[in-house]
């Protein structure tokens, strides 16, 4: 049976360095699992590879669509899978896939509920009643639509409210029916490898990419994204924060700090999300780079 080997971690754990020097270890390719990265326009702020490392491993499902495309988790599983079947898999044993977005790590391994195609003026609508109104109204709409998703959602996460209003208002039906919540079987093993840091030195790293991004010309690209602001790509650490400072919202100094702030808060969502699947796999992959690829080959030999 064909072989996935998936890299997981929290934001600048060091995927990208690993999951290049496996696929060369393999001569194998590389799926990006990151719903940022898959953005023509946005680079630095979601750290899209270096050229050498696009040059040196083929990747996919980066910077192959633009911020105006309507994009979710449930298109990249179906994308994923049929490159696996009708591309990738037909050439190679292996492959390696790396990201840190959960639910498209979640939509390849265990499938997603079908989504249907997204009405954009319905959820600006959404979005607007969010922003005048709060989050009260969306969530008495929710209870009165789907009382069963909303026994069950997290009521603090207005993303999740406002995408099951819109599929409830959308097809008529309570978003709940959409969600079977079935893993579905796939034709090929895997084999998840986590990548973590003790937390100090985590978030030394996290603020150190930061002030990279900015050195490397992040506020250029926001300011170039800034008739975009609204969509729902450019709703993402490190954009939105200099999105306030152009509004002179914040100043620059806070903006950058909140940044680094909210990455650190993301890393810390991954961490508890991975860790659920994860299944103890977890390694430092600076000091454990030997070990990583002896529990793989064993793995893939066994």
């Amino acid at each position: 049976m064909k072989k996935l080997i998936v890299i997981l971690g929290p934001t600048a754990s060091g995927k990208t360095d690993l999951a290049v020097r496996i696929a060369k270890q393999f001569d194998t390719e590389i799926i990006s699992a990151d719903s940022r990265q898959i953005f023509k326009e946005m680079s630095i702020g979601t750290a899209v590879p270096e050229k050498d490392y696009l040059s040196a491993v083929k990747h996919y499902f980066v910077q192959t669509r633009s911020v105006t495309e309507y994009y979710n988790a449930y298109m990249y599983e179906q994308e994923v899978l049929n490159e696996l079947e009708n591309n990738i898999f037909r050439r190679k044993n292996v492959t390696v896939m790396c990201g840190g977005s959960m639910m498209y790590v979640d939509a390849v391994l265990n499938g997603i509920d079908f989504s249907p195609d997204r009405d954009e003026k319905l959820r600006q609508e959404l979005w607007q009643r969010f922003e005048t109104s709060g989050l009260e109204p969306l969530k008495e709409e929710l209870k009165r639509l789907d009382p069963i998703y909303y026994e069950e959602c997290d009521l603090k996460n207005h993303t999740r409210i406002i995408k099951a209003l819109e599929v409830c208002i959308q097809t008529g039906k309570p978003y709940s029916t959409f969600r079977k919540g079935e893993k579905k079987v796939r034709n090929f093993e895997v084999k998840k490898i986590g990548l973590n840091f003790p937390r100090e030195i985590l978030h030394e790293r996290i603020n150190k990419r930061v002030d990279l991004m900015m050195q490397n010309g992040l506020l250029e690209e926001v300011k170039s994204l800034y008739e975009y602001k609204d969509l729902m790509p450019l709703k993402t650490v490190g954009y939105r924060e200099l999105f306030d400072f152009l509004d002179k919202k914040i100043n620059l100094e806070t903006a950058v700090e909140l940044i680094k702030r909210n990455t650190r808060r993301y890393a810390r969502k991954q961490i508890t999300w991975f860790n659920k699947t994860v299944e103890n796999q977890w390694f430092n992959p600076i000091d454990e780079k030997d070990k990583i690829l002896e529990n793989i080959m064993q793995w893939i030999s066994a």
